[in-house]
């Protein structure tokens, strides 16, 4: 009997090993392709090349270093670092990406006043790309410097265009991508139009600007009202630790702060949807 039952226990842990392998394998594979190959895409189009073992080093890292520096403090803190320091890298990557881009429209403004100087003193596309390349600093100089090279491999004008309007991400870019391309089709003043562009992004900058200062008091209300409750609650630890204490060590407690901190996020995500205003 006693040894029908470690047979029986036997193939119940080996086919739950065998499930469980099969589980990971897939969960790691799904990994692999949407998480390493969508952040070594983004890392590649800012021109920095890392390979994937390095990031997964990296995210491996961050949650172990998450993990254990909250772990000092309570269990549940060391869980939530260890899904924060999941996310931490791919944060990280888009929030490099989105102010690489917002620097890239910054120049591009400088960038199409040089082209319509260009088209004034005679010089060809290619030409007038190729200056802006030299005289610009990157990101800018860097993407229409792959331009340059796209084009001396034999890439058609409108294809590179739009090869680097995909690898950039910029709507500012897409406009002047698809004007660039109708203008050459159908002919018109190429200067005149790239000065056009050039004001109008400098404009749309300006009213940026404005509502940013407008609305950037309901961006600090958004954060006290987010971080009060748990700075008051960090307070009262300190000043009455027999009172916090006792709700960090039951399992209502770790419900209770886990309700406090989704509708905390849920709150400070719906003030900044009201403060965030698209021009």
């Amino acid at each position: 009997m006693k040894l029908l039952a470690l047979a029986f226990v036997s193939g119940a842990v080996f086919f739950f090993s065998l499930v469980s392998f099969r589980v990971l394998s897939k969960a790691y594979r799904q990994y692999q392709e949407r998480y390493l190959a969508k952040s070594i895409r983004e890392l590649d189009g800012m021109f920095l090349f890392v390979e994937p073992r390095q990031l997964l080093l990296l995210n491996v890292s961050s949650m172990v270093l998450l993990g254990i520096a909250l772990l000092i403090f309570n269990p549940l803190a060391g869980v939530i670092g260890v899904v924060a320091g999941f996310f931490l890298p791919r944060l990280a990557v888009r929030h490099s990406r989105k102010r690489r881009v917002r620097k890239f429209n910054v120049q591009l403004v400088d960038g199409l006043q040089s082209l319509a100087n260009a088209f004034r003193a005679g010089l060809t596309f290619p030409q007038a790309v190729e200056q802006l390349a030299r005289e610009m600093p990157a990101p800018l100089s860097q993407e229409f410097g792959l331009l340059i090279k796209e084009l001396r491999l034999g890439v058609p004008l409108d294809e590179a265009l739009v090869n680097m309007g995909a690898r950039v991400g910029s709507e500012d870019l897409d406009l002047v991508v698809v004007a660039t391309n109708i203008a050459r089709q159908l002919g018109g003043n190429m200067a005149e139009m790239f000065e056009t562009l050039s004001a109008t992004a400098r404009e749309r900058f300006r009213l940026e600007g404005k509502i940013d200062s407008i609305t950037s008091q309901g961006r600090l209300q958004g954060w006290m009202v987010s971080a009060m409750p748990l700075l008051l609650g960090l307070v009262l630890n300190f000043i009455r630790p027999d009172l916090i204490q006792p709700m960090l060590h039951h399992f209502f407690g770790y419900v209770l702060v886990a309700l406090v901190l989704v509708m905390e996020a849920l709150g400070y995500l719906l003030i900044r949807r009201i403060v965030n205003v698209d021009v």
